[in-house]
This record gives structure tokens, C-alpha cells and sequence, in this order.
């Protein structure tokens, strides 16, 4: 079993960390924020449209891995007011169209570049 790191040329990143690792049949997305395409700047709009950026981006780095959003397993969310939880919950069912996947979200602190939310998780996708 070979581990692959992966990263989308038109996503920001800083260079301590990969957008994904692939290792066996288990693809482990780096911690996401809601970045405007290319740029290290937080998308406006709120926990709301934060949230749905994030998104688009796993399915994006899910996508380079030959894998989808529905192929996740697991996914954690990290919220900076947990009293924004309900427009971060509403946004996030109104872009997972499926049976969701195993989540935990938890309170912190702060988070990068201001972020009001950041998601990682964990995606199976079985070789064939």
C-alpha cells in the first residue's frame, strides 16, 4: 500500500500540508476553510457561505482522488461560535443531498485567516 499526497493547483494552500493523503483505500482531506478559489482570503457572506465553499472544495480535492463527496466516512467540523451551528447545519444539508456521513462539530477558539468554520474528513474509496 502505497500513500499519495494530493493537492488542486487552482486551490489555496500553505506548504506545511497537502490537501489530501491517499493511503490504501482511504483519502484523509486536510483541514478545509471556505477560501475563494486560488486565494488564501475567507469568502463572504458568513458560516453560511463559508460552509458551502468548504464543501465545494472536498468535493473538488475528493474529485482529483477519484473519489466524491458521498464517498465520506467521516467529517469534523470546527466552529468559532457555536451559536451559528443552525446556519452552519442548514447550509450544510442544502449541499449534501445524501445520507450524510458520520460529523462531529466542536467550539474553538479561532481559526485561520479569520475562518468562522473549518471542516477535514475522512473518505473510503475501495480500489477496483
Amino acid at each position: 500500500m502505497g500513500i499519495k499526497k494530493i493537492n488542486c493547483d487552482n486551490l489555496a494552500r500553505l506548504p506545511a500540508f497537502s490537501h489530501a493523503t491517499i493511503a490504501g483505500d482511504f483519502i484523509y482531506v486536510s483541514g478545509i476553510l471556505g477560501t475563494i478559489p486560488g486565494k488564501m482570503e475567507i469568502v463572504a457572506g458568513g458560516v453560511e457561505k463559508e460552509t458551502e465553499q468548504i464543501l465545494f472544495h472536498i468535493g473538488t480535492i475528493l474529485n482529483k482522488c477519484n473519489a466524491t463527496i458521498e464517498d465520506v466516512v467521516k467529517l469534523n467540523v470546527y466552529l468559532t461560535d457555536m451559536d451559528s451551528f443552525q446556519d452552519m447545519n442548514s447550509a450544510y444539508l442544502d449541499t449534501i443531498q445524501f445520507e450524510p456521513p458520520s460529523r462531529i462539530t466542536v467550539g474553538v477558539n479561532e481559526l485561520a485567516l479569520g475562518a468562522s468554520v473549518e471542516m477535514d474528513c475522512i473518505a473510503y474509496k475501495p480500489k477496483t
